[in-house]
C-alpha cells in the first residue's frame, strides 16, 4: 500500500515522492529556478482566481433563477450575451499574459549570464541515473558517480542530458524547470546553487514501475570542498588488506562484477552504477535507501523486493560471504 501511494503521489508531484518536504518545490535555491518558481505561482493564482469567479457567478445565477422561468426568458435576463463577450475578453487577456509570462521565463531561464565552467554528463537508467564528470582537456580528470550530483556553490553548471531506454525528465525542483532525457539525442540545461545545501531531483516523466523511486540528490558545496571531494572521486579503489576484505572483493568479483565497475580492480561492468566509492554516496539505489551497511547488504540480497522490477537481482549470499561481501564494500569510500 505504502509503495502504490507513493507512485501516485509521484505522478503528480515527484518531488513529493517518499515523503519529501514541501520546500523541495515551493522555494527557488538559484537563478534558474527561481523564474519558474514566480511563473508557478502566477499560474496558480490565476487558475484560483478562476475558480473563485466562476463559483461566484454560478451562484449568483442560481439564486436568480425563477422556478418557473423558460429558457428564452432566461436568455434575456441580465444581458447574457454581454457577458459571455466580457468573459471571452478578459479570459483572452489573461492568457495571453499566461502566454507572455512564459516565453519571458523560457528566454530567461535558456542559458546563464556567463559561460558555465563545469559541464557534467547525466544519463537516465531505469530506474537510476548515471553522473559523468568529463574534462576533455585532461582525461585523467574524468571519473563516474552515480545518483549524487555535486556542484560548486555560486557558479553554473551544465548539465547534459542522455537517455539509455525510454524517455526520462531531469527535475531538481529548488535549481531549475524539467529538461527531458530522450534517447537518442542529448539536451542541455544549467542548474545554479546559491547556498550550500542537498537538493532533491527527481525524475518526472512516468517511465515505468519504479517512476517513484528514480530520485537522486546534488550536493552543493563550497569550492573548497568541491574541489577535494573531486579528488577523493577521481582516485581509484584502493586493494583490501587482509581477511574477509579479500573474500569479499572475490565474492563480489563473481557475484557483482558483470554489471558493476570498480576502477582499480578487474571489475568494469557497465550496466549498473559504478561503485569505486560507493561509501561516500548518502543515498543507495536511486534515492530509496539510507547509505548503511546493512542496508547495503539488505539491498544486495532482497534488490527486487525492495525495488521491484529493477535490473538488480536478489542474490542470496551466505552468512560468511555476506559478511566479508560488507567488509570488502566498506573499503570503497
Amino acid at each position: 500500500m505504502q509503495h502504490k501511494s507513493t507512485l501516485l503521489l509521484a505522478l503528480f508531484s515527484p518531488a513529493l515522492a517518499q515523503a519529501a518536504p514541501l520546500d523541495y518545490f515551493l522555494h527557488a535555491a538559484g537563478p534558474a529556478a527561481s523564474p519558474t518558481m514566480y511563473l508557478g505561482w502566477g499560474i496558480t493564482a490565476l487558475c484560483v482566481a478562476v475558480i473563485i469567479i466562476i463559483a461566484a457567478l454560478l451562484w449568483g445565477a442560481l439564486k436568480r433563477r425563477r422556478p418557473h422561468a423558460d429558457s428564452h426568458e432566461l436568455g434575456k435576463e441580465g444581458g447574457g450575451m454581454a457577458w459571455i463577450y466580457i468573459g471571452a475578453g478578459v479570459s483572452s487577456v489573461a492568457l495571453f499574459a499566461v502566454l507572455y509570462f512564459a516565453l519571458v521565463v523560457l528566454w530567461t531561464t535558456y542559458q546563464p549570464s556567463s559561460t558555465p565552467p563545469l559541464t557534467i554528463a547525466v544519463t537516465a537508467y531505469d530506474w537510476w541515473w548515471k553522473v559523468d564528470y568529463a574534462d576533455n582537456a585532461d582525461p585523467t580528470q574524468r571519473f563516474t558517480t552515480a545518483n549524487e550530483i555535486h556542484i560548486p556553490v555560486g557558479i553554473p553548471v551544465k548539465i547534459e542530458l542522455k537517455s539509455a531506454d525510454v524517455i526520462h525528465s531531469f527535475w531538481v525542483p529548488q535549481l531549475a524547470g524539467k529538461t527531458q532525457a530522450i534517447p537518442g539525442q542529448t539536451n542541455t540545461q544549467w542548474i545554479q546553487a546559491d547556498t550550500p545545501g542537498v537538493y532533491r531531483g527527481q525524475c518526472s516523466q512516468f517511465c515505468g514501475s519504479q517512476h517513484a523511486h528514480m530520485g537522486f540528490e546534488v550536493v552543493a558545496q563550497p569550492r573548497a570542498e568541491f574541489d577535494a571531494w573531486r579528488t577523493s572521486q577521481m582516485r581509484q579503489a584502493v586493494p583490501p588488506i587482509g581477511e574477509p576484505g579479500r573474500t569479499g572483493q572475490k565474492v563480489f568479483m563473481n557475484r557483482c562484477a558483470g554489471c558493476h565497475a570498480v576502477r582499480g580492480s578487474d571489475a568494469a561492468g557497465v550496466f549498473a552504477p559504478d561503485l569505486t566509492h560507493v561509501g561516500s554516496r548518502g543515498k543507495l539505489a536511486a534515492g530509496v535507501l539510507s547509505n548503511t551497511p546493512e542496508y547495503m547488504l539488505d539491498w544486495i540480497e532482497h534488490a527486487q523486493q525492495i525495488k521491484p522490477d529493477s535490473l538488480m537481482p536478489s542474490i542470496a549470499l551466505t552468512t560468511q560471504d555476506a559478511a566479508a561481501l560488507s567488509a570488502y564494500l566498506a573499503t570503497l569510500n
